[in-house]
């Protein structure tokens, strides 16, 4: 007997008993649907991540002054004239100091106010945050070194204390340890969607929490040599930010520039500074979150056991009710292994469709639960494959065993029974 009269004997079988057979495969449908589920928003959810991370500035090295170092002084802290020498190193690009500081955000004559986060920078800041203005521009170089009390806003804390976006040319005030400084906004940016996320999403999230009264926090960014004022110190910075022309130069220019500020600042011999790369953590972060992905498909295809079960199940119950067909097929010449596969075949062909029902079902569910998380749907070829392998794999296992049994049955003893 062929493999195609094997498939067609297994479909008629499978027809003649469809409620059972349908059934049988519950338990496939769930496990290969959850497994599938779980491994596509986890590659789409993983994609969005590192996607995000590498928004964030992956082409970016900061270097951070090393505070859990007792030899640290005020001397080692990092000058706009270190800056300045790193940035006319031949593989460096872009340099920006980054200082930050909470305070309180409020607008002449408009009753809303905000806890105000100030992100201070140079012109260079832009490149290192990985965003253009949608409205007006960034600070200029003259702005940065003439310590102009301009600055850029998010479009989001725009929309929360002007109502609305394009606020360029409005003025906002930041209010820190009783110092109150009035900004001219000069721009606005997104600055979520620099982080890889959506500032329309984050206004709705903040207004459905708050009820739209009250106002939780707002962002701006400001020249450093401002920020630094605020802050009451001089213009010394713990981290600075780093570009490289070539992204593949990236851990070279961070080395280059540390060596250059520890030749500045005479301290060759302490370790008075922190090398960081994005880049490197996003293969780690990859890999942590893939081990969690397999993790719990591992757990949710546990129902597959259980379906691989039932489908054994199923088989042993059909093998009894077939027992006088097997006596016959054997008497009539029927080979051993012509029973065997013709069983194994039934089984496999329940799992495969199963499998199938499963994968379509998994996908809809993936489809559904990156919409609600805002996530890519991914569904990639080795998914697919897995579904198919999986569902083979099972009938296979589990048909084996019935199979057999069906093959070595004894055909006198098969004509016997009723």
């Amino acid at each position: 007997m062929n493999i195609k009269e094997n498939i067609r004997i297994a479909i008629f079988s499978i027809k003649s008993n469809l409620m059972r057979s349908l059934l049988t495969m519950l338990g496939i449908i769930i496990g290969v649907a959850s497994v599938i589920a779980v491994i596509t928003v986890g590659n789409g959810g993983r994609d969005y991540i590192v996607g995000m991370i590498r928004d964030m500035g992956s082409s970016a090295i900061s270097i951070t002054v090393n505070a859990a170092n007792s030899d640290i002084s005020n001397s080692d802290y990092i000058t706009d004239d270190d800056i300045n020498a790193i940035k006319s190193l031949d593989n460096v690009q872009y340099v920006s100091p980054m200082v930050m500081t909470m305070g309180s955000l409020s607008v002449e004559g408009n009753d809303k106010s905000a806890i105000g986060v100030i992100v201070g920078g140079n012109s260079d800041l832009r490149y290192v945050m990985n965003g253009d203005c949608i409205y007006g521009r960034y600070f200029n170089k003259t702005e940065v070194e003439a310590g102009r009390s301009v600055c850029i806003i998010d479009s989001t804390s725009a929309m929360q204390l002007f109502g609305k976006k394009n606020v360029v040319g409005e003025f906002i005030s930041f209010n820190y340890n009783d110092v109150s400084v009035s900004f001219k906004i000069i721009g606005v940016t997104d600055m979520m969607s620099s982080f890889g996320g959506d500032s329309e999403k984050m206004l709705e999230n903040m207004n459905s929490l708050t009820g739209g009264s009250t106002v939780t926090s707002a962002m701006i960014m400001v020249p450093s040599t401002v920020a630094t004022q605020i802050m009451g110190g001089e213009a010394r910075y713990d981290t600075v930010y780093i570009m490289a022309k070539d992204e593949n130069d990236l851990e070279s220019a961070g080395n280059a520039a540390v060596n250059r500020i520890k030749a500045r600042h005479n301290n060759l011999d302490r370790d008075c500074y922190t090398l960081t790369n994005m880049a490197t953590y996003i293969d780690l972060l990859d890999t942590v979150i893939n081990v969690f992905t397999i993790f719990i498909a591992a757990v949710s295809a546990i129902s597959l056991v259980v379906g691989g079960i039932g489908v054994m199940n199923i088989m042993l119950v059909s093998i009894t009710e077939r027992t006088r067909e097997i006596g016959i097929r054997k008497a009539l010449g029927a080979k051993t292994s012509t029973i065997l596969f013709q069983f194994l075949t039934e089984s496999i062909i329940l799992c495969l469709i199963g499998g199938l029902i499963g994968l379509l079902l998994g996908v809809a569910a993936a489809a559904i639960v990156s919409k609600i998380m805002n996530v890519p749907l991914e569904v990639k070829f080795s998914t697919v494959a897995l579904a198919i392998g999986f569902s083979t794999a099972i009938g296979v296992i589990f048909g084996v065993y019935p199979a057999k049994r069906a093959a070595k049955m004894p055909p006198i003893e098969a004509l016997r029974r009723d």
